[in-house]
């Protein structure tokens, strides 16, 4: 059952608790942060709304009426009741802000979560922050499953009940260790020559293997892979041993390719660029230190 429009909002209890604690407007006008003018129209505007007088003034100040004694006391027991409550929810959040559970897609985990986790440290050093790597498909399951509550993907497909926002650029590239043939391919390869190619990947489920195989789609797709491993870093330490090409995100073989130590081959006729996105649950904006991360990943 909804209140009644004759109950004063709290703001205008507090003032009339404050009357008859001060026996003055204007003391309790300066307890309460606002000038007398403005306590005085908010007292008339309460006793507007309830229908009868509650304070009595005189030059000696101000002194509440019969009625308004028994409304301060109703109001005391609301005004306390609305403290506990205020207590409790700042307590509430307080234990929510104080742990953020993140999953990440291994390339973000490995290469841009560290400094974003560095830079919420400074904003909220009070907060412990538990990061799960897994390749995207996981962590989407464990964003949806509630187990965290915020992720980072790196695929196309984002599962239904999930929000989503980009928060950087990122690009697979064709990478071989110099004795590889492709490595003199000035003019790089075809789409269809990398489809036919046997290829060190990662995993089904991955966000690479999801954004190569859409590219590759209109050449054949994917052939079987020459390995297939589970993390980021294993892939990149099969490429250097010249085991043979791989696809990577350019965040992880930046330095490599800096030091010569991989060969990036250009593909002629295909798109291997892909977002890397923030997700979580549907219609929950994230709140506290994982907005703030979020607001970070923006920024930095």
């Amino acid at each position: 059952m909804p209140l009644s429009h004759r109950v004063p909002d709290l703001v205008s209890l507090e003032l009339l608790l404050a009357v008859a604690r001060h026996g003055s407007l204007g003391r309790a006008a300066r307890e309460l942060g606002v000038s007398q003018p403005a306590a005085s129209a908010r007292l008339r505007a309460m006793e507007t709304q309830v229908g009868f007088a509650l304070v009595e003034r005189s030059p000696r100040g101000s002194r509440l009426t019969e009625a308004g004694a028994l409304v301060a006391d109703w109001a005391g027991q609301v005004v306390g009741a609305a403290e506990t409550l205020e207590a409790g929810v700042e307590a509430l959040r307080t234990r929510r802000d104080s742990r953020l559970r993140v999953a990440a897609s291994l390339t973000v985990a490995e290469y841009l979560m560290p400094a974003w986790l560095v830079a919420l440290r400074v904003r909220r050093p009070d907060t412990t922050v538990s990061l799960t790597a897994g390749n995207s498909a996981t962590v989407a399951t464990q964003v949806l499953a509630g187990d965290t509550e915020l992720g980072f993907v790196e695929g196309i497909r984002i599962p239904a009940g999930l929000d989503r926002v980009k928060v950087a650029d990122d690009r697979l590239l064709v990478v071989v260790a110099e004795g590889h043939p492709w490595a003199r391919r000035r003019s790089g390869i075809t789409a269809a020559e990398l489809a036919q190619a046997a290829l060190i990947l990662r995993e089904e489920g991955s966000g690479t293997r999801e954004v190569l195989h859409r590219a590759l789609a209109p050449a054949g797709g994917l052939g079987e892979p020459l390995l297939e491993l589970s993390s980021t870093t294993a892939v990149r330490a099969a490429a250097l041993s010249g085991a043979g090409p791989a696809v990577l995100s350019a965040l992880a073989v930046r330095d490599d390719l800096t030091a010569r130590r991989l060969v990036a081959v250009p593909v002629r006729d295909t798109d291997l660029s892909r977002p890397l996105r923030a997700v979580w649950p549907t219609g929950h904006r994230p709140t506290g230190p994982a907005r703030d991360l979020l607001t970070l990943t923006r920024s930095t």
